[in-house]
């Protein structure tokens, strides 16, 4: 399935729209701006660069469809340069810290990000009469009691543990998101998106994928935290992008909806390690640290609802996916 395809549907296909992707010097963000510019839309990137990184957009700036603004959601979008924007179809809201390593660094700000900011994007997604999708998160389901995850299983979280500011702040916003579907009238949408991989991630992110793979690069050992039995559905990038625009595009009925995002291939950790080091010729060892306070055990998304209701599925297999991204992660390793 191509791109052009999940979004040519009637009265879109011919439209160039204006379309505002907040935290889109992100990783999978700024494979979004790319993605939207390349089917000939506008593009405006907001973001504060907490966690964005100018690079993953360097080269997107010649774009003449694409500009930046340097901006915290946690302010509203009302500056004067936010106020001469032309008029915006579409807002896709991502901007968010998303790496287990930041809910320790800076839990608060990730609670107010996706509080606070989130409304902000609310309002000014309602006054431009826009199309709204907020990206929520597989971690909304907590460490699940129902396998695999359906968009009507409402999760098994700790609401104060150390992951609580990143799962209860999603969990907000998709609640604040339904209150302005149902309220005010708001074209809006919810993603839960579960983990991703591929080029642009943060090599010192703290997830799975691209620590075995920096740790296998440079001949460190492979740390997994508990014994490894802990499963994970790890989606290529190029797909998410795919399904977040099948979403933000799908017919009207859709409007309020939660879908799922993601690859169903479960794995265990054991699993992606062994994998990653066999592909990137490592002689690392694997090495077993104590288990991570709420670290899900299980984690595989059902995606029945999108693939019935829009035709969504995701094409890249681990062995297509992998190899590319640790392709990239081998030139920022010897590069810095």
């Amino acid at each position: 399935m191509t791109l052009s395809s999940v979004v040519s549907r009637p009265n879109l296909e011919a439209l160039t729209l204006h379309i505002v992707v907040t935290g889109g010097a992100g990783f999978i963000g700024s494979h979004l701006c790319e993605a939207l510019l390349a089917q000939g839309h506008s593009v405006t990137a907001i973001d504060n660069f907490l966690t964005g990184n100018h690079q993953n957009i360097a080269h997107l700036h010649d774009n003449p469809d694409f500009q930046l603004v340097e901006h915290d959601i946690v302010r509203p979008l009302d500056t004067e340069e936010i106020n001469a924007l032309p008029p915006v179809d579409s807002v896709f809201h991502l901007a968010s810290p998303a790496s287990p390593a930041d809910f320790s660094r800076i839990p608060l700000q990730i609670a107010i990000i996706n509080s606070q900011g989130t409304n902000n994007v609310l309002e000014f997604a309602l006054r431009h009469n826009a199309r709204y999708l907020i990206t929520s998160t597989s971690e909304a389901y907590g460490d699940p009691e129902v396998h695999p995850q359906t968009e009507a299983y409402n999760g098994n979280v700790n609401t104060t543990g150390p992951r609580a500011c990143y799962d209860e702040g999603k969990r907000f916003g998709e609640a604040i998101t339904s209150v302005y579907v149902r309220e005010k009238g708001l074209d809006g949408r919810i993603v839960r998106i579960f983990n991703t991989y591929g080029p642009r991630m943060n090599p010192k992110d703290g997830r799975s994928v691209p620590n075995f793979i920096t740790q296998a690069l440079l001949g460190k050992p492979l740390t997994i935290y508990g014994d490894g039995s802990q499963t994970r559905s790890y989606c290529y990038v190029s797909d998410m992008v795919n399904g977040l625009i099948a979403v933000m595009f799908a017919p009207p009925e859709t409007r309020g909806m939660i879908f799922n995002v993601g690859n169903p291939d479960e794995r265990t950790i054991k699993d992606f390690a062994e994998i990653i080091g066999r592909l990137c010729k490592s002689n690392s060892v694997i090495e077993y640290l104590p288990a991570l306070q709420d670290d899900p055990a299980r984690r595989c998304p059902d995606i029945t609802r999108i693939t019935t209701t829009l035709g969504w599925r995701p094409t890249v297999p681990l062995e297509e996916g992998l190899p590319a991204t640790i392709e990239w992660f081998r030139a920022q390793v010897w590069h810095n």
